[in-house]
This record gives C-alpha cells, structure tokens and sequence, in this order.
C-alpha cells in the first residue's frame, strides 16, 4: 500500500521546474511502449522523474494513481529489459474554486534511478531492441541497435 502525502509546497515547487535531464511531465500514460522509452532513458543516463498528472501547461489535472501505476509497472515488465527499479510517490493536491473546496486531484511521482545494471533495452522497438539515452529533456535511441556498449546519441547544435 503507498501513502498519499500532502506537501503542497514540494509539488508547487516541482511545478516550477522546466522539463530536462531527469524530469518529464506527462498528463496521463496512455501507451505502455511509449512510455517505457523515457523510464529506460533516466535508468541508463543519470536517473530522472515522471511526473504524471500535470498538463503540458503546468496544470494539476489529476489522474487515478493505482491505474497510472499498473501501466508503468506494465510498461516496465512487458518493454524494458532488464527491468527497471521503480519508486513510486502519490501527492494529494487540494484546490479551491469558485470559493469551493472540490475533489482532491492525485499525482504520481516515479523516480528511476540511473541504475547499476545498465544497458535497459526497449524490446521491439523497431523490430530489434534498441538503447535509450537522456539527452536534454528527450529520450532518444542510440546510434546503434542492439548496442551493449554504451553509445549515446550525439547531439545536434
């Protein structure tokens, strides 16, 4: 069972904070495939966060957790080899309008860190399986499939 916390001022905070290296916003997991992508590019760069709940406007616009969560364990299992570690936080978000108190909306926070047993694949991604670094707030593939050594991708400038 996970704890719901309640620290408004970290998630305001948080909100503030632009896309990048180790952060990524997302309003909702529609798709395990696509998602696994960004999971397996913070575990093999400098690990990161998926923030899911939040428009790409910065919006609170809330998700139902537990259903968020079985589709990152999902994607984790089904596309990521080897799978991933995975850390989970829910923060309530309370908010007020039209001089009311509605329904509290929920976030999930998954922290990956850069993990020790590097490279995590993405199984079938293209007919092969394919690397996936952290460049900047993008999750881009190697420039070789099936590369067990580690090659980022090269910028472009």
């Amino acid at each position: 069972m996970i704890s719901i916390k309640k620290d408004k001022d970290y998630v305001k905070e948080l909100l503030k904070s632009e896309e990048g290296l180790h952060l990524d916003f997302k309003q909702s997991i529609t798709n395990q495939f696509k998602i696994s992508k960004p999971m397996a590019a913070f575990a093999n760069t400098s690990g990161g966060r998926l923030i899911i709940g939040v428009s790409d406007k910065k919006k609170v616009v809330g998700i139902d957790y537990e259903e968020e969560m079985f589709m990152i364990e999902e994607a984790n299992r089904k596309y990521i080899t080897p799978p991933i570690r995975l850390n989970f936080e829910v923060y309530e978000i309370e908010y007020i309008e039209d001089d009311q108190l509605n329904d509290p909306l929920f976030i999930l926070i998954v922290n990956i860190p850069e993990s020790s047993s590097k490279p995590h694949m993405i199984i079938g991604d293209k007919n092969h399986n394919t690397l996936y670094y952290r460049i900047g707030d993008k999750s881009l593939p190697s420039n070789r499939p099936d590369s067990h050594g580690l090659t980022p991708p090269q910028r472009n400038s």
